[in-house]
């Protein structure tokens, strides 16, 4: 492979022509520019400089295959690498409203699930917190996720012997001590250094299950290794078991050959994502993007393609990771045919939001289903996963017991958790608190959340006269406020549509 010199790699520092070093290879990335899912910005910042370090935050360093045929240049001379030029700052600051002066606070001081955002919210770069925090449109999906769970009530028994609590819940046979989970989310190496592998070790230790995001930053094979490595430190005691979150590539080839490799890293289900046939609006993420293409003279152009959801797009994360082809508008119901020929494992189907699609679910076969509007993050006033999970329970209830049902978005409290499962949740999934816990404290903060929300899990127990995750029923919670709200078609429609 032929070298190039860095005082060369330097001189290609615009959208003209745009060259950035990765690893000890150069790359041409200008044909590139307007297809990064984060917008060209990102790139020029990177521009005729070395781009490893900051690359390695959001993608796996063999991620460079996608790039157009010719991309790569060659080598960097070794003794010109004083040459490059150095990459531009950041105009990202620090979270608004942030003491830059004041600690973090002690992991002990972190009592609820919120303490751990305002935790986060001290140490994340402005960037990576918008990446964390923000939602389609004007936010309402996200208010109403976080709003429902406080619109049922429970309705405790008293006077039952509840010294003993049992919180233990299995998803496909797997067993855990907990009826939750930590949710899939993508380019966790933004939000701190050791990334998923980091997630991992704080899951692996508490017996948590987790589900892997397609989007990590680090590969599925480096991930599960992680996985291997801590629970063999434990001596194989932990319960913990990992799962994949599923963009399904619009090539064939390419959907059946990820799906082997994560068949062959030991995955225990595959939950494939059905409510981004093309990326929502994500509001903050347009503004950051459009000071940063402000900042670098990009200002003018157009649209980049990963916004205008055609089938050449990527998959939604922070910063652009380039997996090309994730988001299609083409995927149907009769994909899950040639997919379930593939895949022996359990399927799960992630952003089922009306009763209608539950249904179809299962009779597609499915073995389970996830409730969720991706965090508030794609369909404008998109339904809570409460509020899907009421419809199903009204309008196909047969479906409760034939598939596993599991639902995310907006949860704070180990409450919650236990009003989910009443309602017939099998488990219920949490993504934000662990993020937030993660980017402050590390594999001990994923550790301590886990610890509070099972804490509140069990006090909410006995509270509510229960000893074990058997004896939750319906008639257990008040959900009047949610029902009256609840979409009520036409009789003729309803047994036309279901």
């Amino acid at each position: 492979m032929a070298t190039v010199d860095g005082l060369e790699v330097a001189k290609h520092n615009s959208k003209k022509s745009c060259w950035i070093v990765l690893e000890s290879n150069v790359y041409d990335v200008t044909s590139f520019l307007s297809k990064h899912p984060g917008g060209a910005a990102i790139l020029l910042k990177q521009a005729g400089s070395n781009a490893t370090t900051e690359f390695k935050k959001y993608h796996p360093l063999d991620y460079v295959n996608d790039l157009p045929p010719g991309s790569l240049l060659g080598a960097i001379d070794p003794n010109t690498l004083g040459k490059l030029n150095a990459p531009k700052e950041s105009i990202s600051k620090p979270s608004e409203s942030v003491d830059l002066d004041k600690e973090i606070p002690h992991l002990s001081l972190c009592v609820s699930c919120p303490d751990f955002e305002r935790a986060a919210k001290a140490v994340l770069p402005h960037k990576s917190y918008i990446y964390a925090s923000t939602s389609a449109n004007t936010g309402l999906s996200l208010k109403t996720n976080l709003d429902d769970w406080s619109r049922i009530n429970f309705r405790p028994r008293v006077m039952r012997n509840v010294g003993d609590v049992d919180t233990h819940r299995s998803i496909f046979g797997h067993s855990s001590p907990y009826p939750f989970y930590i949710s899939p989310m993508g380019t966790l190496g933004a939000i701190h250094p050791g990334a998923e592998p980091e997630m991992v070790k704080g899951a692996v230790r508490k017996g948590a299950h987790m589900v892997v995001s397609t989007a990590s930053t680090k590969t599925s094979e480096q991930i599960m290794q992680t996985y291997v490595d801590e629970a063999k430190r434990l001596n194989g005691a932990s319960p913990s078991r990992l799962f994949y979150q599923y963009y399904m590539p619009v090539d064939r080839k390419k959907a059946i050959d990820l799906m082997h490799i994560v068949k062959k890293a030991g995955y225990n289900g595959l939950w494939i994502t059905v409510d981004t046939p093309v990326l929502g609006k994500r509001t903050a993420d347009r503004v950051l993007q459009a000071e940063e293409a402000i900042a670098v003279g990009v200002e003018e152009d157009a649209t980049a393609e990963w916004e205008t959801g055609n089938e050449n797009s990527f998959a939604p994360s922070m910063g652009g990771r380039p997996v090309s082809g994730q988001l299609s508008p083409h995927t149907t119901w009769e994909d899950l045919k040639w997919i379930r020929k593939e895949w022996d494992g359990p399927i799960v189907l992630k952003g089922i939001q009306c009763a209608e699609d539950a249904k179809l679910a299962l009779e597609y076969r499915c073995q389970g289903i996830l409730l969720s509007n991706h965090g508030g993050r794609q369909l404008h006033t998109a339904p809570s996963s409460l509020m899907t999970l009421l419809e199903i329970r009204t309008y196909c209830p047969e479906v409760i017991g034939k598939l596993e049902i599991f639902l995310d978005g907006g949860l704070r409290d180990g409450s919650d958790v236990l009003k989910a499962l009443c309602l017939g949740a099998t488990a219920v999934g949490v993504g934000r608190p662990f993020m937030y816990a993660l980017a402050a404290y590390g594999a001990q903060g994923v550790e301590r959340c886990i610890d509070v929300l099972s804490e509140e899990l069990a006090t909410g127990m006995r509270l509510l006269g229960i000893t074990s995750l058997d004896q939750v029923r319906p008639e257990m919670v008040n959900a009047t406020r949610l029902l009256n709200e609840m979409w009520r078609p036409e009789p003729v429609a309803v047994r036309s549509r279901l």
